[in-house]
């Protein structure tokens, strides 16, 4: 199975999906998990995982507020990308 760790900010919708489904009311403390990157600095994660991939997405407030975003959009809206993404964000989805 491939191990991916991703930042919130190369989020596609797919594993943003998963994020919202998995923690519909957001993650707590006993859902992260905490390691170190080949640089020796300390990560924060939560998991999500798909037939043949886990994802590690690092977690920080943004990530948060995407998830939250996300969630009211796909209730809401026909919107494909959460709100609070940048212009800058969304053109990275797309590469």
């Amino acid at each position: 199975m491939k191990r991916v760790i991703v930042d919130y900010k190369k989020l596609n919708k797919n594993i943003l999906n998963l994020l919202v489904e998995k923690f519909p009311d957001g993650y707590n403390d006993n859902d992260i998990i905490s390691f170190r990157n080949h640089h020796n600095e300390a990560i924060e994660a939560v998991e999500v995982k798909t037939e043949d991939t886990i994802y590690l997405v690092k977690i920080s407030k943004r990530l948060a507020d995407t998830m939250e975003s996300f969630d009211d959009d796909t209730t809401d809206s026909t919107t494909e990308v959460p709100v609070a993404m940048s212009k800058d964000q969304v053109e990275d989805l797309e590469d």
